[in-house]
């Protein structure tokens, strides 16, 4: 599937009028292994002509993302809007040679022409007027009306579309402006792109961009692949209205490069051994753009979230504590910058790394270490320790057994155990009112790890506040 002057030339060409899409992101990916395998180049060109809506705050959150995913361009950024003269050149070209002409009708002509109809398409009115170029008339493509067009698709085969279902379509705004369909023709002919893997929503525009390679080439189109839409749990296209879908989102809530590149490779596409778990190498030696399937892809953050804790119970310890330190201090953390202690927080890492899915949940784990001022949650006190009649007795037991025990995780475990047999109790129905007491949460790190580090003064003051509580209610 390399062309024949040699490797392929890929190029992904994103709007930047919002947050970076997960449907983008996917897109960049694919572009991306495929170049990779095949030895060819990554072309990242900003498609900004809209003026109204592209903003450069969005470029660079496209830019960051593509970086954080591992996704590096070998050319580029290339701007369209930079790049004017050379869609004026081409619209010129084109003119002189009798493929564009001028129109000057509007919504509104149209619409008094066709009443009624309230999606009325071009109906040729100016295609023979002679109108010359200029302010206020738009340029149209004069479109064939026989024969099929035919897009050549790696994913969904050789796909037809009649020409003369092909209004004449416009090229340039009324106000000069070039539009989308002839700037992407004119930059893939001059950077030489040889593969456009895009999204399976521009296939209905191929066919024009297809007429005017046609027009301003001199040689076959590139090799087009559509990819399947990603749709959510109901079926529905990914929405950013309704679903989560900006992957500055995820980043922010602590999922994994790693996890994230991997999940996405798999939205379309699986590799021939159904192994779910790849590393880059394996997606670049593995990823066949021919592979890809035609049907819609389920965005499922569950099973986003399922990857990124089986990527993060890989990493080693060290590397989680390094991972995690952007979500440890404010205003991600919940507590004051001088609150954290580094030194409690590494004796905890192991065990917070298997009981979390990404690393925005890192704080809630160590939370009771660093909260200032403490403060139980308010339901889980509720519950553990206002609603069970035995708390207050079993809290002034533990108080006095800890208050003289030595102070680590095995003793602790050893002297609570003693205070729930003699209330008759089970070592769980015991922890509920201490866990709470001290860590403030009725879920969450195993309590008596968590005790050895937490200290013995601040463990007894939390157990006497909890007690005078009960005293108080």
């Amino acid at each position: 599937m390399t062309p024949a002057g040699g490797a392929p030339r890929v190029r992904f060409a994103p709007s930047p009028t919002g947050y970076f899409h997960v449907g983008g992101a996917r897109t960049a990916l694919y572009n991306w292994l495929f170049a990779r395998r095949l030895g060819g180049s990554f072309v990242l060109r900003i498609e900004d002509t809209d003026r109204e809506r592209s903003d450069e705050a969005w470029t660079a959150g496209i830019m960051s993302s593509l970086e954080w995913i591992g996704v590096g361009w070998d050319e580029g950024p290339y701007r369209q809007s930079e790049r004017r003269a050379l869609y004026e050149e081409a619209s010129d070209r084109l003119y002189r040679a009798g493929r564009l002409y001028a129109c000057d009708c509007t919504r509104a002509d149209l619409e008094a022409r066709h009443p009624g109809n309230s999606t009325p398409g071009y109906d040729g009115h100016c295609r023979d007027r002679g109108l010359e170029r200029g302010p206020g008339r738009a340029l149209r493509f004069r479109t064939s009306d026989e024969g099929v067009t035919v897009v050549h698709d790696v994913v969904r085969g050789d796909v037809e579309f009649a020409n003369a279902s092909i209004e004449d379509f416009v090229v340039v705004k009324s106000n000069g402006d070039p539009l989308f369909v002839l700037a992407v023709v004119v930059d893939d002919l001059d950077m030489r792109i040889s593969h456009v893997i895009r999204a399976e929503e521009h296939l209905p525009t191929t066919p024009k961009a297809v007429m005017l390679w046609d027009a301003l080439g001199d040689g076959p189109p590139p090799i087009f692949a559509h990819l399947p839409v990603l749709v959510n749990d109901k079926r529905q296209k990914l929405s950013k209205r309704r679903d989560r879908v900006a992957v500055e989102d995820y980043r922010a809530l602590g999922y994994l490069p790693e996890a994230m590149r991997n999940y996405l490779a798999l939205l379309g596409w699986s590799p021939a051994d159904g192994r779910e778990l790849l590393s880059l190498a394996e997606l670049v030696e593995e990823f066949r753009l021919e592979d890809v399937n035609l049907s819609p892809a389920f965005f499922d953050e569950k099973r986003l979230q399922h990857f990124n804790g089986l990527y993060l119970r890989a990493l080693g310890s060290a590397e989680l504590v390094e991972r995690a330190a952007p979500f440890l201090s404010p205003p991600v953390a919940p507590w004051p910058e001088d609150a954290f202690d580094q030194t409690e927080f590494d004796v905890l890492a192991p065990l917070v790394q298997q009981r979390v899915a990404t690393l925005g949940e890192v704080p809630a784990m160590v939370e009771f270490l660093f909260a200032s001022p403490f403060a139980p949650d308010e339901q889980a006190f509720e519950k553990a320790v206002m609603g069970d009649e035995g708390a207050r007795g079993l809290l002034e037991s533990a108080r006095d057994a800890f208050a003289s025990c030595e102070w680590d995780a095995a003793d602790l475990k050893e002297a609570l155990s003693a205070v729930a047999d003699a209330a008759g109790r089970k070592l769980a129905k015991a922890q509920a009112p201490v866990r709470v007491a001290t860590m403030g949460r009725l879920v969450g790190l195993p309590l008596f790890e968590s005790l050895a580090v937490l200290g013995r003064e601040r463990a007894l003051e939390r157990i006497e506040a909890a007690i005078a509580r009960l005293g108080a209610g």
